[in-house]
């Protein structure tokens, strides 16, 4: 199976690259290149082209989704409120430098020793804090300042114009990927899912898991939900399997910012 394992040795062992990487990787933030070298809309300058910080961005990711799950819903962030506030959350937070400053805003109840990417920190780039694509097209100068970015992008907005189909088997699914399914419902028709692979909060588990708001009914806010692959697979309401037969999946998509297909 493709999706990768816990962090190896202990869970607080942070996770460097060699010296070489970083330092060329720094040379590219000093001179943005204004190219879309994908065509997916996504500028290069946001990619990130060092393994290591593939890797940083995928444990914070999924860890920071992760923990919600364990946190009381008075703990959480007010933001997260559905399925793609959590996936923004989480996303927005994994791009920052992680020093103490954020760790003592972050109230979170365990910070890991994860290294924060090196390309770039958010909200220090030339979209400031809008990461978020959310129209159609590739990606052009103009971009930068005529709204095709915001900080706000439902599930829609992510699948369409920031992650790429990966497969519609899920057994092709990596950490940080995103499971979509698209129902033909009026109140939230799209929903997602991430898939943080093994716990890196409960290590005792080998399970493979996915973590998800369930989004606010008429009645009630939504609760952010953990199963593992295997009880997603056997979900009772089959619209929710992801599985190539069921045609409300869309399948597994990617973050275009680890698009290593160029």
């Amino acid at each position: 199976m493709a999706l990768i394992s816990a962090a190896g040795g202990s869970f607080f062992a942070a996770r460097r690259a060699p010296a070489r990487q970083r330092v060329a990787t720094a040379h590219t933030v000093s001179k943005p290149a204004l190219i879309d070298s994908a065509g997916d809309g996504t500028p290069d300058f946001l990619r990130l082209d060092d393994p290591a910080d593939q890797e940083s961005f995928r444990l914070w990711f999924t860890f920071l989704a992760e923990v919600q799950y364990f946190n009381s819903p008075a703990q959480r962030p007010r933001e997260i409120v559905d399925c793609a506030a959590l996936i923004r959350y989480a996303y927005r937070e994994a791009l920052r430098r992680h020093d103490g400053a954020w760790a003592a805003s972050a109230h979170l109840p365990l910070i890991p020793a994860f290294d924060s990417i090196h390309k770039y920190n958010y909200p220090h780039t030339l979209l400031g804090g809008s990461l978020f694509r959310v129209r159609p097209g590739a990606f052009v100068s103009d971009d930068l300042y005529d709204g095709a970015f915001a900080q706000f992008a439902d599930a829609e907005a992510i699948n369409r114009f920031n992650t790429f189909l990966v497969s519609r088997d899920v057994i092709s699914a990596d950490r940080s990927d995103l499971l979509f399914f698209r129902r033909d419902v009026q109140h939230m028709p799209f929903h997602s899912m991430i898939v943080i692979g093994h716990s890196q909060i409960e290590q005792t588990s080998n399970s493979i898991y996915v973590v998800y708001d369930t989004g606010p009914t008429s009645t009630e806010a939504g609760q952010i939900k953990r199963l593992s692959l295997t009880e997603l697979l056997h979900y009772p309401d089959p619209q929710w399997q992801p599985r190539a037969t069921n045609p409300f999946f869309l399948g597994v998509f990617r973050w275009n910012i680890l698009n290593k297909s160029l």
